[in-house]
């Protein structure tokens, strides 16, 4: 039997990138986990977040695992679509996708709708809120459908970021951990 590696942590936060409360920042210094560095957070363009991530995961042979958050969510679904080297990834968490098809989205992130829609290549699950101003819970819901994700409701919540109160959000963490466990 071989003995598979632990695959390495890479965070993709969302628009305007995770400030030092958010869980993901905390995950970064806790667990020493590795952010995927954008060029510019504020102004997101779709086919250069999609290269970084390829970039960075290319950059080493271990095999990785996604936390994504918000607009990551979507960077993810799109990279997937896309790229030649999906099997790299092992898993995804996939928190508060938020609806960038949607009029006021579209508007402050353009470029990044449609949505790609194609199952993910790789075990994932879809965290979402039922007050999460940036989507609709149904709308998150349809996501993890369209991409044969997992789906899991945790009240609400809000965008399950700094200002959820969620510290450093150790049930999200279990998440993970059960995530990359063996099928």
């Amino acid at each position: 039997m071989s003995v598979r590696s632990a695959p390495r942590i890479l965070i993709l936060p969302g628009w305007q990138n995770s400030g030092p409360d958010h869980w993901q920042s905390r995950w970064e210094r806790v667990y020493g986990y590795q952010r995927v560095e954008q060029h510019d957070w504020m102004r997101p363009l779709r086919g250069d977040w999609i290269a970084q991530l390829e970039d960075v995961l290319l950059a080493d042979e271990a095999p990785a695992a996604l936390v994504a958050h918000s607009l990551g969510c979507i960077q993810v679904a799109a990279w997937a679509a896309h790229s030649r080297n999906t099997g790299r990834v092992r898993a995804a968490l996939l928190v508060a996708p938020p609806d960038v098809e949607r009029d006021d989205l579209r508007q402050q992130l353009p470029g990044w709708a449609p949505v790609a829609q194609q199952a993910l290549p790789f075990r994932s699950i879809v965290v979402a809120s039922s007050d999460d101003p940036f989507g609709a819970f149904d709308r998150a819901a349809e996501r993890a459908r369209q991409w044969r994700s997992a789906l899991l409701a945790i009240g609400a919540r809000g965008h399950i970021n700094a200002d959820s109160g969620l510290g450093d959000w150790p049930e999200g963490h279990l998440l993970l951990q059960d995530l990359l466990k063996e099928p």
